[in-house]
């Protein structure tokens, strides 16, 4: 149990021993984390240097979003915004969905996957994912570091356990881990999140050949695997050689043993955060009926939704709908992506400064919204705090030794004083 859980359930019971008592396993288990990422973003707000944001900004400071989106927010009918959605989405939306992830995943040519579901963003789609094949006490492997949130989730809320391999074996994706984590036990759901929160590494394409292969070679030997594919942070690629399309499309028809499931949406991928609207899509190998397979998996889901959240917002899924039709939203949305692709750059060139590799070592980065260092020496929650006060500027600190920097919300012209920032913070007495 959580820290910060406990607490919780001792201030219940010194106050009222009859309530807590009256808790649920899950309740007991539940906390609002004041100690993680929502906490330290709120105490980096106002500072001139903000990269603890998991959105991303213009810059001038404005949410980063596309016209294309923005544009039709007047124009919408009544009955595109008031009345209720369906639990599983409109249909339309989802059907364009999945016209565009064959757009978007040349590799899933020819195969069969399941109707994209609606889910209420990323956040649901693993809480509805972990609703339909994670029981308490089951296993759930994530490569460490990893997103925080998989706590209350599949922790505090399902009673699950967390197994961990190391992310990273050298500059590199650990294939040697992955593959020892898969040994064991005959069932067990992995969850592979690329490009990473909080890293942002995504495999090369040879390492991505090689962790279908390890999963392949575990379901040869009896293994049944759930396999959560995170893509909350698709479409950001910076370098060659990286893995540009999702796992999914290599793992949606691999075994007969293995259920992928895609966890992805326009959150990041169409910068509407607060829209809070998601995809979950399935795809299984092996023989049997696809369609009746996909239609059971899709109502069971819609059903795990209606007795959940009953539906997602009809305006903005119409807002999409409407969005994904207009010509101008590729090439607006390839705009967008270059702002963060120029930023990356940047913190790429800013970071290599011979005196910083005293001080931290970046890890492996080349996709998404963040890179991490690694401190040599200093505590990352004293630096963190030292930056707050001293330095105008606010960071993530990650245990035990990284901090997170978000460049997708950080002006260009800012980086390179955020990196010089960290640096004497950490050297700086």
């Amino acid at each position: 149990m959580d820290q910060q859980a406990r607490t919780l359930n001792e201030t219940l019971a010194g106050e009222n021993p009859f309530l807590v008592d009256l808790l649920s396993e899950a309740g007991h288990e539940l906390y609002f984390p004041k100690l993680g990422i929502i906490s330290q973003s709120a105490e980096a707000a106002g500072k001139r240097i903000n990269a603890t944001m998991g959105i991303a900004l213009e810059e001038n400071g404005q949410p980063l979003h596309l016209q294309t989106i923005h544009k039709y927010l007047g124009q919408l009918q009544p009955k595109e915004v008031y009345p209720y959605a369906p639990s599983p989405g409109k249909k339309e939306l989802r059907e364009i969905w999945k016209e565009m992830l064959f757009k978007k995943n040349p590799g899933l040519a020819g195969k069969e996957f399941s109707e994209p579901i609606v889910t209420g963003a990323l956040t649901h789609g693993l809480s509805t994912a972990a609703e339909i094949f994670l029981n308490r006490g089951d296993e759930i492997i994530i490569p460490q570091p990893y997103w925080e949130n998989y706590d209350l989730m599949f922790l505090s809320k399902k009673g699950a356990r967390i197994s961990t391999f190391a992310l990273f074996s050298g500059r590199g994706f650990n294939l040697s881990g992955l593959a020892e984590s898969l040994k064991g036990q005959s069932k067990a759901l992995l969850l592979l999140n690329f490009p990473n929160n909080p890293t942002g590494y995504t495999p090369t394409v040879e390492e991505a050949d090689q962790i279908v292969k390890v999963i392949q070679e575990a379901a040869d030997r009896g293994k049944g695997l759930v396999v959560l594919v995170d893509d909350a942070y698709f479409g950001l690629v910076y370098e060659k050689g990286i893995l540009t399309e999702s796992l999914f499309s290599r793992l949606a028809d691999l075994h007969e043993r293995v259920v992928a499931v895609k966890l992805d949406g326009p959150t990041k991928e169409d910068y509407v955060w607060g829209f809070r609207i998601g995809f979950i899509t399935y795809g299984v190998g092996g023989p049997g009926d696809k369609k009746k397979i996909y239609s059971a998996l899709e109502a069971k889901t819609a059903g795990a939704i209606r007795a959940d959240a009953s539906n997602m917002s009809h305006l903005g899924q119409s807002l999409l709908y409407r969005a994904y039709q207009d010509p101008e939203y590729w090439p607006e949305k390839q705009q967008k992506n270059d702002v963060l692709r120029s930023r990356y750059e940047t913190v790429t060139q800013a970071v290599q400064a011979d005196a910083y590799g005293q001080a931290f070592q970046p890890l492996p980065y080349n996709s998404g919204y963040f890179m991490c260092l690694r401190l040599k020496t200093a505590d990352p929650e004293a630096v963190r705090k030292k930056l707050l006060a001293q330095y105008d500027t606010g960071v993530i600190s990650v245990e035990p030794d990284l901090l997170r920097v978000a460049f997708s919300a950080t002006p260009n012209k800012l980086i390179p004083e955020l990196f010089e920032n960290i640096y004497q913070a950490c050297t700086k007495p």
